[in-house]
């Protein structure tokens, strides 16, 4: 008896002792309680803000607008959380520096410009443009020589050698443009207006001619900046100047080339002056013969900077044997177009048209510089023939992955082949877009036209047909050769020399032709 009664008391103290633990248990969900309450209505006042009706905007506006309602209620319970750390690395940018474009009629004074006629102003504003546009060119090219060349040349970044090869002649350039505004400021009027520019620019622009050596430079020049930039030291040290608000978010490179791209403009500039000023005006006989003389200027620096990129492209490719030299890339002197171009089996190429000839390249590094190996035989443009392929026409690759390949991959192919005798080639050439295609097109034709016209009038050769019939594009390009363009052509000699054993016999001869 005594036994059981102490058994059950022991057993109500365990029951005690359950509640009092549960009791505790509960007092910390307690505790807990109100920030799991917090985060509950906050998904149904989220579910919510998405059930209002959209306005009518993209859908990353509209998404973005759906991220901000979530964010500014979260903030108003919240606020704390999203707070801007002070040692948060994600700093706002800083601000980009921009140049504001200045019109005439709103730099000078306005009673001057209501005294004038609509053809009169827009002269005026012509001219301020072509002096605005000299202000501008100055600061850009002291800005390329102060926030670039010094510096990496005092910080040893690059060598004096290496800085003097990628910056050329700019420092030859900043005098010159000097002195044509400061003649354009001296024959301004205090009011702003300006009468006669011709003078000067007929006195000025054969200046110009020295953009020779800049502009013939710019090939290697570009050449060697990109092999810089492999060096962590000069692709940090751009990185920063292009995060830079000076920059205005342009590299080194774009400064480099604003002075070709203002040779280009200044056709363009006088035209607009000229179109403006009254026949009456003894300005426009000045500005047609500076129109004449910055035309040969730029036809004859483009014509330098086309033999000086074709020899430097010339220098660089590689032969892997004798009979891949070929005299007609030593006797080349312009450079067609040369460009990135894939074949049917995704590989990159860089094919070369050069004024007589066509020539295939893989790139190659060699000695820590780009070069080109070549692919395959170059082909003489006035024996290349050229074909448009439509969409899809094109098997990738020879196998069956090409029938389930992206569309993507099948567009904007081209094929060039050559036949003479026993040599024959086929290469099937993809662009990047239409455009990139019909710009070879249009290229490789004017070759061949100029090419053709160049050798003179001639009696087509007949071509030899094959028995099998005409060969197909995708048998061309299923060759098991280790080239996916070349073709066999042992079955054309073998059907040629049968060819040539019937001549004799002219029933035999009427037989293979109706085979054929």
């Amino acid at each position: 008896m005594v036994w059981c009664c102490l058994f059950v008391h022991r057993q109500r103290k365990r029951k005690q002792s359950t509640q009092d633990e549960d009791a505790v248990s509960l007092c910390s969900l307690d505790a807990s309680e109100p920030s799991n309450k917090r985060v509950k209505p906050l998904s149904r006042v989220t579910s919510l803000a998405n059930l209002i009706p959209p306005v009518k905007a993209t859908p990353l506006k509209r998404f973005s607008q759906t991220l901000q309602r979530s964010i500014s209620f979260r903030s108003d319970s919240r606020p704390d959380i999203l707070a801007p750390r002070p040692w948060s690395r994600n700093a706002a940018p800083a601000s980009t520096k921009r140049r504001d474009s200045k019109l005439w009629s709103e730099t000078f004074d306005v009673c001057v410009n209501q005294m004038l006629t609509s053809k009169e102003i827009k002269r005026q504003e012509a001219i301020f443009e072509l002096s605005q546009g000299e202000e501008d060119l100055i600061e850009d090219l002291k800005l390329a020589k102060k926030a670039y060349h010094d510096p990496m040349l005092k910080l040893s970044i690059m060598t004096e050698q290496e800085l003097n090869q990628i910056f050329g002649t700019l420092d030859s350039l900043i005098p010159l443009h000097e002195d044509l505004l400061s003649q354009l400021r001296e024959v301004r009027k205090t009011d702003g207006s300006t009468e006669h520019v011709g003078p000067i620019l007929v006195g000025w622009l054969p200046c110009l001619s020295s953009y020779d050596s800049y502009c013939s430079n710019q090939v290697a020049a570009k050449a060697l900046l990109d092999h810089k930039k492999q060096d962590h030291r000069v692709q940090d040290f751009l990185q920063r100047c292009l995060e830079s608000p000076f920059s205005r978010k342009l590299d080194l490179w774009n400064f480099l080339d604003i002075p070709r791209s203002r040779l280009v403009k200044y056709p363009l500039l006088l035209r607009e002056i000229l179109r403006h000023t009254p026949n009456d005006n003894p300005d426009q006989q000045h500005l047609e013969e500076a129109i004449n003389i910055i035309q040969g200027i730029v036809a004859e620096i483009n014509t330098k900077t086309g033999e000086s990129e074709c020899r430097y492209y010339k220098e660089r490719l590689i032969y892997l044997e004798e009979g891949q030299k070929d005299s007609l890339i030593d006797s080349s002197r312009v450079l067609c177009c040369h460009g990135e171009l894939k074949n049917s089996r995704g590989v990159k190429l860089h094919v070369f048209l050069f004024q007589e000839v066509l020539v295939i390249t893989r790139p190659v590094t060699h000695n820590e510089q780009l070069c080109y190996q070549l692919y395959r035989q170059p082909i003489p443009v006035k024996d290349l023939l050229l074909d448009d392929l439509q969409d899809g026409e094109v098997r990738l690759g020879g196998s069956i992955r090409g029938a389930f390949t992206n569309n993507e991959r099948i567009k904007n192919f081209f094929r060039v082949s050559f036949r003479n005798g026993s040599q024959s080639q086929s290469h099937s050439l993809q662009a990047s877009d239409t455009f990139n295609k019909q710009q070879w097109l249009n290229c490789i034709r004017q070759a061949k036209e100029t090419a053709v016209c160049a050798e003179g009038p001639q009696e087509p050769a007949p071509l030899p047909t094959p028995l099998g019939g005409e060969a197909k594009p995708e048998q061309m390009d299923q060759s098991g050769s280790e080239s996916d363009c070349s073709m066999d052509t042992s079955e054309v000699s073998l059907d040629c020399e049968r060819m040539e054993q019937t001549d004799s016999c002219s029933s035999s001869s009427k037989q293979i032709e109706s085979n054929v």
